[in-house]
């Protein structure tokens, strides 16, 4: 319920792109979720967020949330979009799904990408991506790691499809 309402929120901002990887048939496989340079969610959306947070998975999740929020605010270099979620489906990890969005995301994105990952085990995949790191920020017992990824001159980035690419 918490990545349901977190999503919905972001995924409902102006210019944000919305990226699925389908099989043949439909079925989806992995997600990923960007908002552009210096988005938010106006106050109205933040507010239905936190109810359907509070609601759905209680006071405890909507406070660790809040926390992280506070904790990571500001830290995408100017310009940069940000990569709010990305995942895929249980079932297919570690057999190139989310490689394979990933890839997409970072070649149609103009400009840089900025994210923020509070599970060690990430970092190590996002860097080998590209992604260099900006600064990690304790937060209890996680330690939340800010890191970008500057497309290089020689690279072409061209504009995807729409918000709502769907690679195959």
């Amino acid at each position: 319920r918490w990545f349901r309402a977190t999503l919905r929120t972001h995924a409902g901002l102006a210019g944000a792109r919305r990226t699925a990887l389908v099989d043949p048939d439909g079925r989806l496989l992995a997600a990923a979720v960007l908002t552009p340079p210096g988005a938010t969610p106006p106050a109205g959306a933040r507010a239905l967020w936190a109810a359907r947070t509070l609601m759905g998975s209680g006071p405890r999740a909507l406070g660790r949330t809040l926390r992280y929020l506070d904790a990571t605010e500001g830290g995408a270099p100017a310009g940069a979009w940000t990569l709010e979620f990305v995942g895929v489906r249980p079932d297919l990890t570690g057999r190139g799904a989310g490689r394979t969005l990933l890839d997409h995301v970072l070649t149609t994105t103009p400009g840089a990408v900025h994210l923020t990952t509070a599970d060690p085990a990430n970092v190590p995949l996002y860097r080998h991506f590209g992604f260099t790191t900006l600064g990690e920020t304790p937060l209890g017992p996680l330690t939340v790691t800010s890191m970008a990824r500057v497309p290089s001159p020689s690279r072409k980035v061209h504009e995807g499809p729409g918000p709502d690419s769907s690679p195959r």
